[in-house]
């Protein structure tokens, strides 16, 4: 298992992760199987936004005496009224649920602490600027959590959120899929059975977040990198082709500021499928290939810092040089730490002997040599 830095955080977490959900609709017995293998097999994150009773119960069993082993993403605003799950701004409401959090998983703290699902702009004002974060920054004060994070669907509250200066992390949904769709609101938007014809490309949107997110050290870590499983059929792809969860997991790593993918399993075999990424080939990881072959949606002239340019024989690592520039590129003035890390490369843009091997290569005809030459010029080569 591979572990990467989450944002400014300090904390370390599994590139691939649990996203608990679906430990709801299993006994305790299971629910501990599948925890039990996730740890074996080196995963250390867990997101618990559910609020049903028995499934927090079961996951405070399933994680007893090896709490400091687990880093926590606990909800505040997920709550349990009347038998179901109910997301609220109530504060006394709010306040009992994390409460009953604390208690069922049998710890005093919690390592990320997410304000539950904030789609709309103007809520999240609401809550940025009322009692909600009030209470989340005093429990951050008392040592009950360690960083703030916040979970969305929509880029533009990411963007937010990450500019905020308050919140550390984000918890946001990324797939192929849905980096193609313009900020919305509404999240049933994202799964409709179809999308409009000539959608291409991350949605600059999308994009930017991941780049603010990059610049500002604001880690992501990602819901929904399956599309609820829909990129496994052709039949419900709104690409017209199937991708597997090694390739859906790649893309997510890929993004800018992205430190891992919590991805849900009924069984231990899902765990082992899920970290089969580990030890997969470049082949088995290969999304690029998929999408800009794919009947529908392809993304043309955009560079994903997919990795198909490599090798380059000056020894330029191309994806993270274009990674550098688009990050470079959205600011009037680059920042003195891009720099650097642009900089510190072994090589960069200027070394690029123009061989056009990359260009061959790269499956969505990204015109790479030009783009080496205009990054050499923007960073005074």
């Amino acid at each position: 298992m591979r572990y990467r830095e989450l944002g400014k955080t300090g904390l370390k977490v599994s590139e691939i992760g649990l996203g608990a959900e679906w430990l709801e609709r299993h006994n305790e017995a299971e629910v501990k199987e599948v925890i039990d293998c996730c740890g074996e097999l080196g995963i250390n994150i867990l997101d618990c936004w559910m609020a049903e009773p028995g499934v927090r119960s079961n996951i405070g069993k399933a994680i007893a005496g090896k709490r400091e082993k687990w880093i926590i993403q606990g909800h505040f605003g997920s709550t349990w009224q009347g038998g179901q799950y109910v997301r609220t701004r109530q504060m006394d409401k709010v306040k009992e649920a994390f409460e009953d959090l604390l208690a069922r998983l049998g710890t005093d703290y919690i390592d990320l602490g997410m304000i539950h699902f904030v789609d709309e702009e103007a809520e999240f004002h609401r809550v940025m600027e009322g009692e909600f974060l009030a209470y989340v920054k005093e429990q951050k004060e008392k040592g009950v959590v360690r960083h703030i994070g916040m979970s969305t669907h929509n880029p533009r509250v990411g963007q937010l959120a990450a500019q905020s200066g308050e919140i550390e992390m984000i918890l946001f949904s990324v797939n192929p899929a849905f980096d193609l769709l313009p900020p919305t609101e509404d999240i049933n938007t994202y799964f409709a059975e179809s999308y409009a014809e000539g959608l291409g490309g991350i949605h600059p949107e999308r994009e930017k977040l991941y780049q603010i997110c990059e610049q500002r050290g604001v880690g992501i870590t990602v819901m929904k990198g399956y599309a609820g499983g829909r990129l496994f059929d052709a039949r419900t792809s709104p690409f017209g082709a199937a991708l597997t969860p090694v390739q859906c997991i790649h893309y997510a790593l890929t993004r800018p500021a992205v430190a891992s993918i919590l991805a849900g399993y009924d069984t231990p075999e899902h765990v082992r499928q899920a970290v089969a990424y580990e030890t997969a080939t470049e082949e088995e990881k290969d999304y690029a290939s998929v999408l800009a072959h794919a009947p529908r949606h392809a993304y043309m002239g955009q560079c994903t810092y997919c990795g198909h340019c490599a090798p380059c024989p000056a020894g330029i690592d191309i994806a993270m040089v274009n990674k550098l520039y688009d990050l470079a590129l959205m600011q009037e003035k680059i920042p003195d730490s891009l720099k650097a890390h642009y900089q510190g490369l072994s090589a960069n843009a200027a070394d690029c002997v123009a061989c056009g091997g990359c260009e061959s290569r790269c499956p969505f005809g990204v015109p790479v040599v030009r783009r080496m030459h205009e990054m050499a010029e923007l960073f005074g080569d």
